[in-house]
């Protein structure tokens, strides 16, 4: 499901990522672990399409990175999902109009949208606040709204980036367990974390260990 080959990145004249390969077949699960500054998040964004690939090569979910027009990018979005450290949402919407946000771009129909998003913020245990205002919300709960909508259109990949650095370790390793569970249905994850607690909570993931922008 993911095919990375002698991937390389710079910013400028700064080389953040070194010669990495790795491949993740369907259904697995793996954690991106390394220090702050390793590269971990200009990979994800360079897997989510966010950042142009320009040595090496890559594919995910069937998408070669290197050959992404702007269709095949929105496709690609429609594949694979993702979760920032900076979550993206919208403040003055509602919980529930961000999670049913990418199903009503996907054209889904309404009464399986109100379904699904009923689904998920049950989960993560946002059904209560499914109508105030992301703004309203504490900077743990916009983090579980940014799962809820990454996870809602069942992906076939999932990037997840730091996704329970603002909760607590209880909550966190909650979280964890809502990752498991839609990996079990298929769902290709890479998390990228410095969490050990968390990296022992999935027992049977592999982790891939990023120091100084090359993979150990």
């Amino acid at each position: 499901m993911i095919e990375v080959s002698h991937l390389s990145f710079a910013f400028g004249s700064h080389l953040v990522l070194q010669d990495i390969s790795f491949t993740l077949g369907q259904g697995e699960f793996a954690f991106l672990s390394g220090p702050s500054g390793s590269g971990k998040t200009t990979l994800l964004r360079l897997l989510h399409g966010t950042l142009s690939l320009t040595k090496g090569r890559a594919t995910i979910a069937g998408f070669e990175l290197r050959r992404l027009s702007r269709w095949n990018r929105y496709l690609l979005r429609r594949q694979v999902s993702v979760v920032f450290q900076d979550f993206k949402i919208l403040p003055r919407h509602t919980v529930f109009c961000n999670v049913a946000l990418p199903l009503q771009v996907m054209g889904i129909e309404r009464h399986i949208i109100h379904k699904r998003v009923a689904v998920v913020l049950r989960s993560l245990h946002l059904e209560e606040k499914a109508k105030m205002r992301c703004e309203e919300l504490s900077g743990g709960e916009q983090q579980r709204v940014a799962v809820a909508r990454a996870v809602v259109v069942k992906p076939k990949v999932l990037l997840a980036d730091e996704p329970t650095g603002n909760l607590d370790g209880t909550l966190a390793l909650r979280m964890m367990d809502v990752f498991r569970q839609f990996n079990r249905f298929g769902t290709t994850i890479l998390f990228a974390t410095h969490n050990p607690d968390l990296i022992a909570r999935v027992p049977e993931a592999r982790t891939l260990r990023l120091i100084e922008g090359r993979l150990q």
